[in-house]
């Protein structure tokens, strides 16, 4: 399981120390790797083999999510195990608002922050190099927040030698990274919020509820396929006296 490293999380800015030509981000040091583009819910996503590669059947999460913000007050969405970033800047896209993303992988961060200026959100996109609970020591509160973590239990990864391991491996029972999003949700979605959460089905989603707090409710279920789910989880409005969640900024 991932552990927080530091009260901050640390932006990443320039990787590699590369120089920027007409304002974009360079490619990450890719070394013999060649950089791979596939097209995702309208924009152009840059990758190569150390990262994983975008799934299609993820865009429901951002649709979603661009659906919800038309039902939250104001703040940046935030994305959780971003990945090269393609999830949360189709909302991101798709909404006007701003977007702050989240991953453990430098090299991944680093193909989410281009990947956002090459969509043309740049201006509008943090992308920050942490692990998930890192997020729980944030003073900001999010509206809506996406999370996309690694979910096979470690036993099975073996069957996808092309997907890098840290990316897919969710430990023992594939709920290790999923129960952290719980945790860091609970800590920074706002009053009205939702959190979206990609998982493998609705039976790993049985098994994930035991983990979820009473100040989060379910609204929903949306299944690209019987083998993936993703599950919408709210605070009410109306939270204990005392609780501080609230809107963020946008």
């Amino acid at each position: 399981m991932t552990t927080t490293r530091s009260t901050t999380i640390p932006p990443i800015r320039n990787p590699g120390g590369h120089p920027r030509r007409d304002g974009e981000e360079p490619p990450p040091d890719a070394g013999t790797l060649p950089i791979l583009t596939c097209r995702f819910g309208g924009i152009d996503v840059e990758y190569d083999s150390s990262v994983i590669t975008p799934r299609p059947w993820t865009l429901l999460q951002s649709l979603w999510a661009a659906e919800s913000c038309d039902e939250v007050g104001h703040g940046r969405i935030l994305e959780l195990c971003c990945g090269v970033g393609h999830i949360g800047l189709v909302a991101a896209m798709l909404t006007g608002r701003s977007l702050l993303q989240v991953d453990l992988d430098p090299r991944a961060c680093a193909f989410a922050r281009r990947n956002a200026q090459r969509a043309g959100v740049g201006d509008r996109n943090e992308v920050v190099q942490g692990s998930i609970l890192d997020v729980t020591r944030l003073d900001e509160r999010f509206p809506v927040v996406i999370a996309d973590p690694p979910y096979l239990p470690t036993e099975e990864v073996m069957r996808f030698p092309s997907d890098p391991v840290g990316a897919i491996d969710g430990g023992a029972d594939g709920l290790d990274l999923l129960v952290d999003c719980i945790t860091a949700v609970d800590a920074v979605l706002a009053r009205d919020g939702i959190a979206l959460l990609q998982l493998r089905g609705v039976e790993q989603l049985q098994k994930l509820l035991v983990h979820v707090p009473a100040g989060l409710t379910g609204v929903g279920v949306r299944e690209p396929d019987r083998d993936r789910a993703v599950v919408g989880l709210r605070r009410p409005v109306r939270g204990p006296a005392g609780d501080p969640a609230q809107d963020g900024r946008r």
